[in-house]
């Protein structure tokens, strides 16, 4: 089948798979966000270029390119080289079946195989001197912090999906529950337990409506959950200090941040017993595969204790 639009320039037709990304796909803003930036380097090193005219060779000088630095002036990570891999071949294979290209110029872009970091997890111990240092503050604020930490640990939600929770979104009603709103708006429920749900409750009664009445300035806060000292919704940026600010109070030396907590939650779970199955329906996870990455830190763990404790480690 030859090409539906021959002369459609490289831009053009970047333009129409983010918009695809958006529309059809319901991808997050954030995921949107970084297409588009992969995908705009591979567009500014082939100016005035059709679709047409892309060939193999294009792609892994432009890899290279990257890898080496001389795309953007430094070298990127491994991480960030495949993801701008991976972007690239999603825009190729949809550019073939939507019969803007005959074929797929970069079907022999292999993925490359890299190591994967561990993530990162706090100890049990670590995460109840976080939350104690979070709740020892005076109200409001004390309230306000102490459901938020309480909330990502609890449900291992990602920042994204607890600054956008609304009221209705809590259910108190036994079990207690919340719904997050994952990648691509995906929906799951996750428990609360008994902390969390108490901590809610307590921010929701009293301290956030102290909270939304400082905001004076006529913008809204809207219906979300968690506020600033003005009033207006918490940003991704102030839970991350609010994170920050517990961690330095409870002398934590490693750097802490948000999404460790998910980390911590992951682990957790799996050394309490918890099935990698469940660990990723209450992850959010699509693929199994990503949840795998928390075996290999609990084995990681285990590791250690056999060297420490078995006579013949």
């Amino acid at each position: 089948m030859s090409p539906r639009i021959s002369h459609l320039s490289l831009e053009d037709a970047l333009a129409d798979f983010v918009d695809f990304l958006t529309v059809e796909k319901g991808a997050s803003p954030h995921t949107v966000g970084a297409y588009r930036r992969d995908l705009q380097r591979f567009a500014d090193g082939l100016p005035n270029a059709t679709i047409t005219q892309l060939r193999d060779t294009d792609f892994e000088q432009h890899l290279a390119a990257l890898a080496s630095g001389e795309a953007t002036g430094k070298p990127l990570s491994p991480s960030s080289v495949s993801r701008a891999r991976a972007s690239l071949r999603a825009f190729t294979r949809w550019a073939v079946d939507t019969d803007l290209l005959a074929d797929d110029p970069a079907s022999d872009l292999a993925p490359r195989v890299q190591s994967q970091p561990l993530p990162h997890a706090l100890t049990v111990e670590q995460v109840a001197s976080l939350l104690e240092a979070a709740a020892n503050q005076p109200a409001p604020v004390g309230a306000r912090d102490s459901a938020l930490l309480e909330l990502l640990y609890a449900t291992g939600a990602r920042i994204s999906e607890v600054i956008a929770l609304t009221p209705g979104d809590i259910e108190f009603a036994d079990p207690a529950h919340v719904r997050l709103f994952g990648k691509g708006r995906k929906e799951r429920l996750v428990p609360l337990g008994d902390y969390a749900a108490a901590a809610l409750k307590d921010y929701l009664t009293a301290s956030r409506p102290a909270l939304a009445a400082r905001n004076r300035g006529g913008a809204s806060g809207g219906n979300a959950v968690f506020l600033n000292l003005r009033g207006r919704p918490l940003t991704r940026q102030s839970a991350w200090e609010i994170v920050t600010r517990a961690a330095q109070a409870a002398e934590i030396e490693v750097n802490v941040s948000p999404h460790m907590l998910r980390h911590s939650f992951a682990t957790h779970l799996l050394e309490g017993g918890a099935s990698i199955r469940d660990v990723q329906e209450l992850l959010g996870h699509a693929s199994l595969t990503t949840t795998q990455i928390y075996t290999r830190v609990t084995i990681s763990t285990l590791r250690e204790v056999h060297a420490l404790t078995h006579p013949r480690s």
